[in-house]
Formats: C-alpha cells, sequence, structure tokens
C-alpha cells in the first residue's frame, strides 16, 4: 500500500461527509455542553445489552477486581460487607473469613492483583508510620507532663 494510492488517502482523511469520520471525530469537535454529553451518554447506555446493564454503575475498582481470578472471591466480599452495612454489623468481624480469602486469592494472582496489591502494602506502611509516630508524640508528651509536675514539686 503505497500513499499514492487514493483509498488509502480516503481512510487516512477522515471527511466531514463521511458519517463515520463525523463520529469518530465528534468527541474532538463537539460544541454539546456538558448536560447535552450527558444526555447523549445516558441514552446511549440504556441501549447497551444485558450483560453491559449489570455492569452500570460499578466503580472501577470492582470491574478491575471482577476481571481477574478472584471474582468469585471479590464478590461473596462484597456481599458480606453489604450484608454487615445493613444489619449494622461489625464488618471486620463478619467478614474477617471472606476478607482473608479473597486476599490470598489476590496473592496467588499477584501478577493480575499486582497493584491493589501494592497499593494495599504502601497503606500498611503510611499507617505503621503514622502509628509509632503518634506513640512517639504521646511518649513526648508523657515526658513532658512529668517533668512539669516534678518542676512544681
Amino acid at each position: 500500500m503505497s500513499s499514492s494510492d487514493p483509498k488509502t488517502q480516503e481512510v487516512l482523511k477522515p471527511s466531514s461527509d463521511d458519517p463515520e469520520s463525523k463520529e469518530a471525530i465528534e468527541p474532538f469537535t463537539s460544541t454539546k455542553t456538558l448536560e447535552e454529553t450527558d444526555q447523549t451518554n445516558s441514552s446511549m447506555s440504556e441501549n447497551q445489552e444485558e450483560e453491559d446493564d449489570e455492569e452500570e454503575g460499578e466503580c472501577g475498582f470492582c470491574l478491575f477486581m471482577k476481571g481477574g481470578g478472584c471474582k468469585d472471591s471479590f464478590i461473596a466480599w462484597e456481599d458480606c460487607i453489604k450484608q454487615a452495612e445493613e444489619k449494622k454489623e461489625d464488618i471486620v468481624e463478619k467478614c474477617f473469613e471472606v476478607t482473608s480469602a479473597l486476599k490470598l486469592c489476590m496473592e496467588a494472582h499477584a501478577d493480575y492483583y499486582e497493584p491493589i496489591l501494592n497499593a494495599e502494602k504502601a497503606a500498611e506502611q503510611e499507617a505503621v508510620k503514622q502509628l509509632e509516630k503518634e506513640k512517639e508524640e504521646e511518649a513526648a508528651a508523657a515526658v513532658e507532663k512529668s517533668e512539669s509536675h516534678e518542676k512544681e514539686k
């Protein structure tokens, strides 16, 4: 395919007369307001298949988690969290087992879940640092209080 071939040139250059080209470049040239765009997008989503309706409103994290090998474990964890919230139960206590199963599954599929595992590890490390900092501050405050109490005597 040489660039002098007229058919190749037509494919490479979108035409304003071609409906497919208009659709492809419309997001870049649109003068629609955000409200109009939202209305267009919502009407498009109404026409999606049943499988897409199931995922409608799902967060990106949930979609990611369900996209890997731990879909069933994640759904069980999600269901447990919802039940605990509805019944106002202690989530940590109620969902400990399914959370542990999910974590083990994620570790077994670390190639896919690595970004989540890394983020969790970083959050744990940050929490440990914060606790250590709070303990140091409490210890310093206790020493200061003790010293000021001794000076009063």
